[in-house]
């Protein structure tokens, strides 16, 4: 199969490419189609469908890193992580992509790709109804992440702004009220029991199919650390879709699937922070800002900062 050519937010696949992912099922065997996935900053990801000369279909995703210098750059985007990652999580109950070949090195694929296999379903778009089933379903599935076994053979988990650079957004409206997050960030962080974390647990990194959680995708930035940075990190994502109320119910669904779990408001501060320092050309958009505004001061209430500074 020859190179083809895609939208302009992906990039054709070479015919070594396609050669590549060809050997690697086996002799005979032929890439029948390619379809582009939106994807990250870091990842180029493509749906592909291959078949073995037995007649064997293989539902695929070939996921390529941006850059073939981006796990140079930032170690946290390696392919050797998302590898080691993939190979815990057979141990997962929920369904997490399976590694069928590898290039880390870019040797064959021109840059660092994975050749994983492709779950059934669709991003989750439930309707306000829905919300309760699909809270409980998004904290049970977390549950069964954080169980899984040798979480401490991977990569520590580091926030992603280490705090040099203290700007709020350019769209902040209560600009102190981001002054003061930091402040309480640059702080130390409360004890936790580590465990395996996913590290970007939100909406679009699940799949569903009739209601029902079928899987778990890009485990990239996949970690050892604080559960509550995954609760933390899904919550401030709800507010932004549905409200600071939805958050707080994914709260209190997490609290009810783990039996007894205490969130830390310092987690939702320190990954909404996470966020900044802005990237010059994708700026936080001015309609997100009033729910992560809402969401950052209910937390410095909670810690205690008084609500009279907003």
């Amino acid at each position: 199969m020859g190179p083809v050519t895609f939208p302009r937010f992906s990039e054709p696949l070479s015919a070594a490419t396609l050669r590549w992912v060809e050997e690697c099922l086996g002799p005979g065997s032929e890439v029948k189609m390619v379809r582009p996935l939106v994807g990250g900053l870091s990842h180029i990801n493509h749906a592909l469908l291959a078949e073995s000369r037995s007649g064997t279909v293989h539902r695929l995703v070939l996921r390529r890193w941006a850059s073939a210098s981006w796990p140079d750059i930032d170690i946290e985007f390696s392919p050797e992580r998302e590898i080691a990652a993939l190979t815990l999580l057979a141990g997962c109950e929920i369904p997490t992509p399976s590694l069928v070949a590898a290039d880390p090195s870019g040797a064959h694929c021109e840059t660092p790709t994975l050749l994983i296999t492709r779950l059934l379903g669709h991003p989750p778009r439930p309707a306000r109804e829905e919300l309760p089933e699909y809270l409980i379903q998004l904290a049970a599935g977390l549950l069964s992440v954080h169980a899984v076994g040798g979480a401490s053979t991977m990569p520590p988990y580091r926030p992603y702004n280490h705090l040099d650079v203290r700007l709020a957004p350019i769209n902040a409206r209560h600009p102190a009220l981001w002054e003061r997050a930091f402040d309480i960030a640059a702080g130390p962080s409360p004890g936790a029991t580590p465990h395996f974390i996913h590290r970007d647990y939100l909406p679009d990194n699940t799949l569903w199919a009739y209601g029902r959680l079928t899987g778990i995708v890009d485990w990239s930035g996949a970690s050892h650390g604080p559960a509550a940075v995954d609760v933390a990190h899904m919550r401030w994502n709800l507010a932004l879709r549905y409200g600071v109320e939805v958050a707080d119910r994914f709260l209190g669904a997490f609290d009810q699937v783990s039996g007894g779990y205490r969130h830390n408001p310092y987690w939702d501060l320190r990954t909404v922070l996470d966020l900044l320092p802005e990237q010059a050309l994708r700026p936080i958009s001015s309609n997100d800002i009033p729910a992560l505004e809402s969401f950052l001061e209910q937390a410095l209430i909670e810690l205690g900062a008084p609500a009279t500074r907003f």
